[in-house]
């Protein structure tokens, strides 16, 4: 099993408590309400939404994939950070045995945040990992992260 890891920064200007409310404890339900395109739905098959639970995350019609399995690895609300695994599903395919992504979300003086996140990949035995899965792994991240800040500017009381 070999492993790659990257790491992303992205700079908002949205608090981060709010970022953390709407990116990660809020995203199950937000996702499908603003960009069902890409997430249809999430349903959880054990668990209460805390550590340990695992989740089906149904992907929408511009989608080459139709879901994976999610694993919440670790919530720390006090310092903003969240881990889980990606466990299963077609979007892992025949190469990827898992993908850890943790990510961290800091303030900034000027009351905004950065998120910060550190994706790891782990392929099967024996199989390399294409450059071009994690560039479009990167390129959904910073989309769905996009989509989110656009729609707390939008709505400043959500």
């Amino acid at each position: 099993m070999a492993t790659f890891t990257y790491d992303m920064e992205n700079v908002s200007s949205i608090p981060a408590a709010r970022l953390f409310k709407s990116a990660v404890l809020d995203l199950d339900t937000l996702m499908p309400k603003i960009m069902p395109q890409a997430i249809k739905s999430v349903e959880i098959l054990e668990g209460d939404g805390g550590v340990g639970t695992v989740k089906i995350i149904h992907f929408g019609e511009g989608s080459p994939f139709k879901n994976v399995k999610h694993r919440v690895d670790a919530i720390d609300t006090v310092n903003l950070s969240y881990t889980y695994s990606i466990i299963g599903g077609d979007a892992l395919g025949c190469v990827i045995e898992s993908i850890t992504n943790h990510t961290k979300i800091v303030p900034t003086d000027d009351g905004g945040s950065v998120c910060k996140n550190t994706s790891t990949y782990r392929t099967k035995d024996g199989v390399e990992l294409d450059e071009e899965k994690i560039k479009v792994g990167k390129d959904t991240a910073l989309m769905m992260f996009k989509a989110i800040e656009a729609y707390l500017l939008a709505n400043p009381d959500a």
